[in-house]
């Protein structure tokens, strides 16, 4: 038991990186899948909806603010990552990489989701007679990430000799 701690504790970096990329990343594929690509939803555009140029321009700004979180998410799992790799301490697992990756952008879909989507109502994933089970979706897409993430990191926790 005490092995498992002292391998879980020297993979703290590696973790704490892959979950702020995680966010990062998961954030990014949000805005340019959702709001850019597909163009679904906007950041405000439940309560402000794209019906005049003052909406959409205001949409544009809180996108933007959006995407800018996202960014320094991923600044910091980057330098997070570059400091763990200059350890010799920390075992390098993709395993664990992933596995962190997978929390971390589940974190991001359940915490987004909760809050924007469901508490805040500010935008849906895609507004419109079935939104909440487009909501719901995106959820479980949440949970399913946390989920799969965690076995993985507790794959190697029982596995140490593959790290």
């Amino acid at each position: 038991m005490e092995a498992n701690n002292q391998t879980s504790d020297r993979r703290a970096p590696l973790i704490a990186a892959g979950i702020f990329l995680g966010l990062g990343l998961g954030g990014f594929v949000d805005g340019i899948l959702l709001h850019q690509i597909l163009q679904w939803h906007h950041m405000l555009s439940s309560v402000r909806p794209l019906t005049n140029e003052s909406n959409i321009d205001l949409n544009m700004v809180w996108d933007g603010l959006f995407d800018a979180f996202d960014w320094l998410l991923t600044v910091v799992g980057v330098v997070l990552l570059w400091r763990a790799g200059g350890r010799n301490d920390v075992p390098w697992s993709s395993y664990t990489f992933v596995g962190s990756l997978l929390i971390g952008a589940g974190l991001f879909n359940l915490v987004e989701g909760l809050i924007a989507h469901q508490i805040l109502g500010i935008h849906h994933v895609k507004p419109g007679p079935h939104q909440l089970a487009w909501d719901l979706g995106f959820l479980a897409s949440g949970v399913l990430m946390i989920l799969v993430g965690w076995m993985m990191l507790n794959q190697k926790l029982r596995s140490p000799s593959q790290e």
